[in-house]
């Protein structure tokens, strides 16, 4: 059972180590431009860049080079890990607001990496950095319980940090990032305290585990720092579909009323998500408020009680009201924009803008722009079916 342990972290060694440094190249140019991202794509980095050097075939090559060069990749591996645990405080106190912790955080970083390059340059000639599961530590053990303390500390402040605030934040992506950021530090925190047992009381039973434990931290951690890219990622898919629904409704409503957009329709609207007129990230709220104010314009040009009319003829079938509306208004648009094509005059005032419905005005008066969205695809899905009046 411990072989097995121990074979299965290691075989997640490698797939660990280019999880993390895909999510820490792919998140560098937002993280970078971001004070609060910035300390938790640090620490990312810094542990990648530590378990890079902590590959088996790493150390194997290191080994193979001598006792000097062995003695180099291990001092460099555990300073650049114990950079990596001021950075995760560093993180944490960014993430809330923790001035005094981010001061903290690198005062003790800066005495944590002095310390043990000062115990590492006063033990006798050594190669690498070990502890093995017979004799003492490598360099001494003194080295090994600061740099323990070092890791400890940081991981049991960041997993209480990330827990307690990621059940205050409001925001959905930052409180799965903490989650999984902070359950990341924790599998990190036990590979360290599985160490302290071994240095401090020659305990040997939590060893086999520690590979496994490690690895997964790696893939905990490469999955927080991608939650904002995956979070954009489903919105970006849901703004295209939203986009590809409104399309048609827009451009036959912007064809009767052009001065309401801001760009000329495309040919075909595969054209309006491959190369927007405007960021991407504008294109629904565009093709909503577009949209919007052509259906206010023509409300114009519909006829007193006409949807009073039209609702009566599509409820009482079982459609939900929303849908009634929707359809309702897919029915007296089609109208309203052939008689505007037709040159028809308009009956400009409130009393015309008043049959449009409620959803429509809420949404000019601060309403939320998901709703009316979603309200114009389904008046989109009734325009475009063969029939919007009965069922």
């Amino acid at each position: 059972m411990a072989t097995d342990l121990t074979d299965l972290g290691n075989w997640l060694a490698v797939p660990g180590v280019v999880c993390l440094w895909a999510a820490v190249l792919l998140r560098a140019p937002g993280a970078l431009r971001s004070p609060q991202q910035r300390g938790l794509w640090l620490a990312v980095a810094t542990a990648a860049a530590a378990m890079t050097l902590n590959l088996p075939n790493v150390v194997a090559y290191a080994m193979s080079r001598g006792p000097g060069y062995a003695h180099t990749i291990g001092l460099v591996r555990n300073l650049i890990g114990v950079l990596s645990a001021g950075a995760v405080l560093y993180f944490v106190a960014a993430t809330t607001r923790g001035r005094k912790l981010q001061l903290t955080a690198c005062v003790a970083t800066v005495a944590w990496l002095t310390t043990l390059v000062a115990l590492d340059a006063a033990a006798p000639d050594h190669g690498t950095h070990t502890m093995p599961p017979v004799g003492d530590p490598v360099p001494s053990l003194a080295y090994w319980l600061v740099l323990i303390s070092a890791h400890v500390v940081a991981n049991i402040v960041c997993v209480a940090l990330c827990w307690r605030y990621s059940r205050r934040t409001e925001s959905r992506a930052l409180a799965a990032g903490l989650r999984l950021f902070g359950l990341g530090t924790a599998l990190a925190g036990l590979f360290w305290l599985a160490y302290l047992l071994k240095a401090l009381f020659g305990s040997t039973w939590a060893m086999p585990a520690l590979p496994l434990l490690m690895n997964l931290h790696g893939l905990l951690r490469a999955a927080a720092i991608l939650v904002p890219t995956l979070f954009t990622l489903r919105r970006t898919c849901a703004d295209i579909a939203t986009t590809w629904r409104l399309w048609p409704l827009w451009r036959d409503l912007v064809e009767a009323v052009p001065h309401v957009a801001l760009n000329k329709p495309r040919a075909w609207r595969v054209m309006e998500l491959l190369w927007p007129p405007v960021p991407r990230n504008l294109l629904v709220y565009r093709k909503v408020i577009e949209t919007r104010d052509a259906i206010l314009i023509l409300g114009e040009y519909v006829a007193p009680g006409a949807m009073e009319e039209a609702r009566g003829q599509v409820t009482g079938h079982g459609v939900p009201e929303q849908r009634a509306t929707a359809a309702a208004l897919a029915r007296v648009l089609k109208e309203a924009r052939q008689a505007k094509l037709d040159g028809a005059p308009g009956q400009p005032g409130e009393a015309a803008a008043l049959e449009l419905p409620a959803a429509i005005h809420t949404s000019q008066e601060g309403g939320d722009l998901a709703d009316e969205a979603r309200f114009l695809v389904d008046v989109a899905q009734a325009y475009a079916a063969p029939a919007t009046t009965r069922k």
